[in-house]
């Protein structure tokens, strides 16, 4: 092979400059909206995990805290119990929530606490201690707590207990109605329609709302007081609750 020459040597090709070509307008949109779309998403997502579990923790330290209030007063002695403060403590072996802290009203300063509420309006509750009535509560289904996300287990049959200071109420489901309107304002009414109910009682409204993650109907559960229990002094649970 001929060996180079200086000249070839130090020869060097021309560089081209390389053009870029420039992106259509529709593609630069795609690309833009696809953005959008992804970012969107994040923001959902979070939402999502802030209403479904963030607000639960939030819910759950509140009523905790506002719960062990009521205990810590009842364990002050005799005396009349602050209804500020809440009346008692539902349990509901069906739902596997735990005890759940009841007190007046229905609004979401209540609810969001994880809290259930007995109803002041439009129909007003009896309480347990009165001679008839319906004792109607309401909880939220899904985020704060969720203390009735799982009221679709509750069947006829099943026990439910309300605890005060001094007593506890023992009620039995005898109907549960999985969707009704939530201007129904009968379910929860003193002798409570759709329940089968034909004559005043002691009653126990539950109220809800349904499907799960939307407000748009109401799934209600009834029972009716079958016996009441004095507590004692170690506060020993009904054999429902054991």
């Amino acid at each position: 092979m001929a060996a180079r020459t200086e000249q070839e040597e130090h020869t060097e090709e021309p560089v081209v400059p390389v053009r870029r070509r420039s992106r259509h307008p529709v593609a630069t949109a795609v690309s833009a909206f696809g953005e959008l779309l992804i970012t969107a998403g994040l923001v959902l997502g979070l939402f999502v995990v802030y209403s479904l579990w963030w607000t639960n923790v939030l819910a759950d330290r509140e009523a905790d805290k506002q719960g062990n209030t009521v205990r810590d007063r009842w364990a002050g002695g005799p005396g009349d119990l602050d209804m500020r403060d809440g009346i008692g403590f539902l349990h509901v072996p069906a739902m596997k929530n735990g005890e759940v802290l009841v007190k007046k009203g229905t609004d979401t300063a209540i609810l969001n606490n994880g809290i259930a509420g007995y109803y002041t309006d439009p129909v007003k509750s009896a309480l347990p201690s009165a001679e008839q009535g319906n004792f109607a509560l309401a909880a939220h289904r899904d985020g704060h707590g969720a203390k009735f996300h799982n009221i679709d287990k509750v069947k006829t049959g099943d026990a439910v207990v309300f605890e005060t200071k001094d007593t506890w109420y023992v009620y039995k489901v005898f109907a549960e109605l999985p969707e009704t309107s939530k201007f129904n304002v009968e379910a929860i009414a003193p002798v409570p329609k759709g329940s089968g109910a034909k004559k005043a009682g002691r009653y126990i409204t539950l109220t809800t709302c349904t499907p799960v993650y939307t407000s748009k109907y109401r799934y209600i559960v009834w029972g009716e007081l079958v016996r009441t229990e004095k507590v004692d002094r170690d506060r020993t649970k009904p054999a429902e609750l054991r």
